[in-house]
């Protein structure tokens, strides 16, 4: 039996937001409400979604806001605006963000299931082709088995030393950031949780250390840079 998909469902109108959150727990979803943009932010922090409704005129955040400091934390995280405006200004405004789809009210609660499934079926479809294996120089990291592999040693990574490197190659010769490091892997960005991932840094040097044109580099103030050659840089 397949999982329920998680939703985050944000909707400052409480009658509307419990009648879709009911509706789509009927259509076997997972659906948590939040009636702000704030506690949508935190709940989103705290768990992992497969899918954000977020309504645009929310407040303390509202969901243009929202959306962007969603796509901080997780930039693949489908999400589908719900808003009373048609202007094209807004409905721009979103897509620049990043959404996926865009609803206007008064709408179909048949319609919104309808594009979200669509949209679901679409970011499967990409998961099942996603990379499992990159190849960094003279190492083969295999992400699915959190291997990683130098010749015929193989090194059994923990669940956070592969989420940490996997992060890390998707950022090669890029800045990965500390804050989006954290509320990825750590889900909180506080002083214990950033500790532990320094030392997590140190056990991947480590672990790399067999190949010298492989490095991870402090950037100060910002987080993490994996050097990589680009000539020695393949994904499969």
């Amino acid at each position: 039996m397949e999982d329920k998909q998680r939703i985050l469902l944000c909707e400052d109108d409480e009658s509307l937001g419990m009648l879709l959150r009911e509706y789509l727990q009927a259509k076997n979803y997972d659906a948590d409400l939040c009636l702000d943009g704030e506690a949508g932010y935190r709940a989103f922090c705290k768990n992992q979604y497969d899918l954000c409704v977020l309504d645009v005129m929310m407040p303390r955040k509202d969901g243009f806001q929202l959306a962007r400091e969603i796509r901080l934390l997780n930039p693949d995280v489908p999400v589908v605006f719900l808003t009373a405006k048609n202007l094209k200004e807004d409905v721009f405004e979103g897509f620049k963000i990043g959404a996926d789809d865009y609803i206007t009210k008064p709408f179909s609660m048949d319609e919104l299931v309808f594009r979200m499934e669509a949209i679901l079926r679409r970011v499967r479809g990409k998961k099942t082709k996603g990379l499992t294996t990159y190849k960094l120089g003279a190492f083969t990291f295999d992400t699915q088995h959190q291997l990683l592999i130098h010749g015929d040693e193989k090194t059994k990574l923990t669940t956070k030393e592969c989420e940490l490197l996997t992060l890390l190659c998707k950022h090669a010769n890029d800045v990965l950031q500390r804050e989006l490091a954290l509320k990825t892997i750590w889900i909180d960005d506080n002083y214990f949780n950033a500790r532990s991932m320094d030392v997590y840094i140190t056990k991947l040097r480590k672990h790399l250390k067999d190949d010298p044109t492989i490095e991870i580099n402090n950037v100060h103030g910002k987080g993490y840079r994996l050097i990589v050659p680009q000539d020695s840089l393949e994904v499969d």
